[in-house]
């Protein structure tokens, strides 16, 4: 075994162990590594894999979910090559992580594009589309990433015919109000597997089995899905996916996945974009001893999703990071990772409304999220700063997202301060 290989093995069976690294000899983990690894699956909660203050309660994965410990490790020791004349190791940090993410949802690793941030993704499924020239229509719902709105109504106002269903009383979208929309004009159908606001979870099968029976796409915003809800890309048929990784995948801003199905790269999705990241053997040819070409480049194409999209320089360190928390979220099951915080959800979905709350979450729920409406933003923050307690209060709802650190004593904790 190399020195390469035992430093993976080491940080990764450290990590699931819970133990706090200080130093990482290697900054990317191996995909064989990745693939070897067999690390024990420890009890819930996890707490000691974070560096979490224990007077504190932290129940905002939703928001930004703290970093893994070995994953900052993994991190600290990719910056810390930087400092050094020794190669970074940036490719392959970047290859690691893009087989990790692609491993998660049962991809192929050459459908799999680094990007910096969902929304950039969002923005090149809609560019590929050609959704600019209004031709036919898009169909979303009113629980998708405001982002993505923004970005849909202000093409609206261009002309595009943007349709929008809206959540029931009881914070669902139904599917018979999608079927409603989408017709034979439609091109694409655009929704967040997990609503940012409220937790809804789409049956991505049937929305996907809607679209194509009307020869539409789907393109679906998984930020909050990936990594806490079970989600397989082949079984649901979707289209495009795609997520940045600082929240439930445990990674950071300034990087991400965009999913494209291989049968698109090339015939419906066609390259929006060059850089010398489109190839992978692109030469120059200026030195008098070359021998003479007809062009001063030669290259070419790429077919994969990496080189269809990406441009330039990624977050490498962040990359590392993610080549260690990703491989830990497999091996802590998310089935199990769902299990764990379901009861935790229930107490609060049962407990919150006797103080005044109303819930916006669909009852049952099992994705990460469960949201209240409220009109004391003030007090409750007051409350909580007291209690030293950090959830997602905005003006008029509260957004509680607890993860594989939570337990039900911070549930405890949070009523109480707000009882």
């Amino acid at each position: 075994m190399t020195p390469d290989r035992r430093e993976a093995l080491r940080t990764l069976g450290a990590l699931t162990a819970g133990a706090a690294l200080t130093r990482l000899d290697v900054p990317h983990l191996t995909p064989a590594a990745i693939s070897d690894a067999q690390a024990p699956v420890a009890d819930f909660p996890r707490k000691a894999d974070f560096n979490l203050d224990p007077a504190e309660t932290y129940i905002n994965g939703a928001y930004t979910h703290p970093m893994p410990r070995a994953a900052a490790a993994a991190a600290n020791a990719f910056t810390m090559r930087r400092t050094t004349a020794q190669p970074a190791g940036a490719g392959a940090a970047r290859d690691v992580a893009r087989r990790a993410f692609a491993s998660l949802i049962n991809a192929k690793p050459s459908e799999v594009s680094l990007v910096p941030n969902t929304s950039t993704a969002e923005n090149l499924v809609v560019e590929c589309l050609g959704l600019a020239r209004n031709e036919g229509n898009v169909v979303s719902d009113l629980l998708h990433f405001d982002g993505a709105l923004i970005h849909l109504m202000e093409l609206q106002k261009r002309g595009l015919d943007l349709r929008l269903a809206k959540p029931t009383r009881d914070g669902r979208i139904l599917m018979k109000d999608l079927e409603a929309l989408v017709d034979r004009k439609t091109r694409l159908v655009e929704v967040s597997l997990v609503s940012w606001y409220n937790g809804f979870q789409h049956d991505l099968k049937a929305v996907c089995d809607l679209a194509h029976a009307h020869g539409a796409y789907v393109y679906a915003d998984v930020i909050q899905g990936a990594g806490a809800v079970p989600f397989d890309v082949r079984a649901a048929g979707v289209d495009f996916a795609a997520c940045s990784t600082y929240k439930w995948l445990m990674g950071d801003f300034g990087l991400g996945f965009l999913y494209v199905r291989e049968e698109l790269l090339g015939t419906v999705i066609q390259r929006p974009h060059w850089s010398y990241e489109s190839t992978s053997d692109s030469d120059i040819h200026l030195s008098p001893f070359d021998p003479r070409s007809a062009t001063p480049v030669t290259w070419t194409a790429g077919t994969d999703a990496a080189t269809m999209f990406e441009l330039g320089t990624m977050a490498s360190g962040v990359a590392a990071a993610l080549g260690v928390s990703i491989p830990y979220v497999q091996q802590l099951g998310v089935e199990r990772i769902q299990a764990h915080r379901q009861p935790m959800l229930a107490k609060l979905q049962a407990e919150l409304p006797r103080l005044g709350f109303t819930p916006q979450t669909p009852a049952g729920s099992t994705s990460p999220i469960v949201t209240f409406a409220h009109d004391r933003e003030a007090e409750i923050n007051r409350r909580f700063a007291r209690a030293r307690i950090t959830v997602r209060v905005a003006p008029y709802w509260m957004r509680i997202s607890p993860s594989i650190y939570n337990d039900m004593h911070d549930v405890e904790r949070l009523l109480e301060a707000l009882g």
